[in-house]
């Protein structure tokens, strides 16, 4: 999953012969996940169709302020530049001419594609497309320097074969380059890149024998809402899981996946000492079958009776060998949850605590929402109200990222 997934993208064209690679930077944008706009300069429709980057895009495109109506091809509509501006999570120009940077640098306002990067409060990316000497004349580096102090970021030219048939500097970095220049950008403002972050979600299975097993009812939901929620600001995340439906495509995650407690405290022990940040809001089980039956066990008595034993403890494991790593753990408690949920935070020697509690409404296993109190090693509690689980997870790395100065 790129991190440009669900991102707001507004791509502006301008009359460069490079804008004929637009079509494709449009495809790479879409294939990322981001939602698509087009605005275009009046001239930049002599290079690539509007018909064509509407259809990529799946939206409507524009290059004038004022445009037809769907429903009656008579009636013209305001195509309000502001409102461009304001939807977009990001504004990215490519290509941009020597004209329209130098327009942009001098807040010269004549096309709608100027008015809307005048509007546009996000962050706004650039890639040049010109002629060698276009490119290196006194005047367009003076655009370079007004467009950057601005906080406009500049995605630099490449050197190639040019238009004009000379080679050199100028030549519009490829769609494929100006996709990951964006994402890298991205990344390394995000709060946690650079940090290991390992989270284990779902229930385990602890075999009776080969068809059967005892286990709980949870879904994993909220650990992989955690995880991604953790990569969404910029961590490598180690998913530990047990047996889930839960699914999570990201560049950032790696699932592992598990089925015992036993499989899950050894996936666990491998990646800890190498994290950052380790939460575990895994269901694991607290017992196990002292013997596995190698067969299936026939029904014939009207009772049968399981020796179970202790499962290990993998959170307590963990806080007893933690050096520098920031350890979570959540409590699932039916009564006396505050007591049980300190308790847990000091005998396992926890940096935070995540309570839930069965008597809740709309708390615990199998469904999408959740409500938590946050429980600091400094005995701070902090309430919160039912969420879904994608907001308790959010809520969660915030207050991690407050108590680790991150």
């Amino acid at each position: 999953m790129s991190i440009l997934k669900d991102k707001n993208i507004l791509l502006g064209i301008t009359a460069g012969i490079a804008a004929y690679k637009s079509a494709n930077l449009v495809r790479l944008f879409i294939k990322a996940g981001a939602n698509v706009k087009v605005v275009m300069t009046p001239a930049s429709k002599e290079f690539v169709t509007p018909l064509t980057l509407s259809t990529l895009s799946k939206n409507p495109v524009c290059s004038t302020f004022v445009g037809e109506s769907d429903a009656n091809k008579d009636d013209e509509v305001w195509n309000n530049h502001v409102d461009l501006g304001l939807w977009a999570d990001l504004f990215v120009i490519a290509p941009a001419t020597a004209n329209t940077m130098a327009k942009m640098a001098n807040g010269v306002c004549d096309n709608i594609l100027l008015a809307v990067y005048l509007s546009a409060k996000c962050p706004v990316y650039f890639a040049p497309a010109m002629d060698l000497d276009m490119y290196k004349h006194a005047s367009t580096k003076k655009s370079f320097e007004k467009l950057t102090s601005y906080g406009n970021k500049m995605i630099p030219a490449g050197t190639g074969e040019l238009a004009s048939g000379l080679v050199g500097e100028g030549r519009m970095a490829e769609p494929e380059d100006i996709l990951s220049f964006i994402e890298k950008d991205i990344l390394d403002q995000l709060p946690l890149q650079g940090k290991r972050i390992l989270i284990t979600a779902g229930p385990t299975h602890e075999a009776i024998d080969p068809v059967r097993f005892i286990g709980n009812h949870s879904s994993g939901k909220m650990g992989f809402e955690i995880a991604k929620a953790a990569s969404n600001l910029g961590a490598e995340v180690i998913l530990v899981s047990g047996p889930t439906h839960q699914t999570l495509i990201s560049n950032l995650v790696t699932v592992k996946s598990v089925v015992s407690a036993e499989d899950m405290y050894n996936e666990v022990h491998k990646h800890f000492k190498t994290s950052d940040i380790a939460i575990l809001s895994a269901a694991v089980a607290d017992y196990k079958p002292t013997v596995v039956a190698t067969h299936k066990i026939k029904k014939k008595d009207s009772t049968f009776t399981i020796e179970l034993e202790k499962t290990k403890d993998i959170l307590k494991s963990l806080g007893e060998i933690k050096k520098n790593q920031f350890l979570v753990g959540f409590a699932l408690e039916t009564d006396n949850e505050l007591e049980h949920a300190k308790g847990k935070l000091k005998s396992k020697n926890l940096d935070l605590i995540v309570l839930n509690s069965l008597q809740d409404k709309g708390a615990g296993f199998g469904v999408s929402t959740n409500k938590v109190t946050f429980i600091t090693s400094a005995n701070d509690i902090i309430e919160n109200e039912l969420k879904s689980k994608t907001e308790v997870a959010q809520d969660l790395m915030h207050l991690i990222l407050k108590q680790t100065h991150a």
